[in-house]
């Protein structure tokens, strides 16, 4: 097996394996207790445990995300929680930073993990040719890719790509695991925009259908 055929097998396990762990995090059970908290009520269901896992989960984001994070204007608490599902839990950075981890940070080499800050979730990666990830951080008006977050969230809950960058293959988005991500709840989609508002600008549109100017 070639050099490039292994690397692209150890790619789709690695989004197979992310797509698992997405799937165990969103479970209806993980999803009631987050419709609970954004009602504000409980149902008669003690959510002090909730809790203590919502606040495990938002100070180890806050611990683990490689970049600096602006959270002038921003929801401490959805930043945190986002930083978790985007690093611990749904591999973003695997697909939407090229290269992954900086030189001589590759965990998959045995050595200790280093991520490329300089190009986080800044798109570039190639998939099968004409599929090339997006950059996923905040233009200049402070929207993610773009998007409102309402935009953000139909993108994630239908799998519609609004830039039809490949109309070979329909309006979907292609190799984004967007199927497993739909059935996150609002509140863990509203934490990773959240979160991905809060991350460095990137100059740079890579798969985008047009050339575009400068973003930050």
């Amino acid at each position: 097996m070639s050099i490039k055929s292994r690397r692209l097998t150890a790619l789709l396990l690695r989004l197979a394996a992310l797509a698992m762990g997405v799937a165990l995090s969103g479970s209806p059970s993980a999803m009631a207790r987050d419709d609970e908290h954004d009602n504000g009520h409980n149902n008669g269901h003690d959510n002090r445990h909730d809790g203590d896992r919502d606040d495990s989960r938002i100070r180890q984001g806050f611990k683990i995300s490689p970049v600096h994070l602006d959270l002038r204007g921003k929801n401490p608490s959805l930043v945190g929680l986002g930083s978790y599902i985007v690093n611990a839990v749904g591999g973003c950075n695997d697909c939407h930073t090229q290269p992954n981890y900086e030189k001589g940070g590759d965990p998959f080499m045995g050595q200790q993990k280093r991520v490329n800050v300089a190009g986080y979730l800044g798109g570039g990666r190639v998939f099968f040719g004409p599929i090339i990830s997006r950059n996923l951080t905040p233009e200049k008006s402070g929207l993610p890719a773009g998007l409102t977050r309402e935009e953000f969230v139909k993108v994630i809950r239908t799998g519609i790509d609004p830039d039809a960058a490949h109309p070979q293959f329909g309006p979907y988005l292609q190799v984004m695991p967007w199927p497993v991500y739909q059935d996150m709840s609002d509140h863990d989609l509203h934490a990773v925009y959240e979160y991905l508002r809060s991350i460095p600008c990137l100059e740079g549109d890579p798969g985008a259908t047009t050339p575009k100017g400068p973003r930050c």
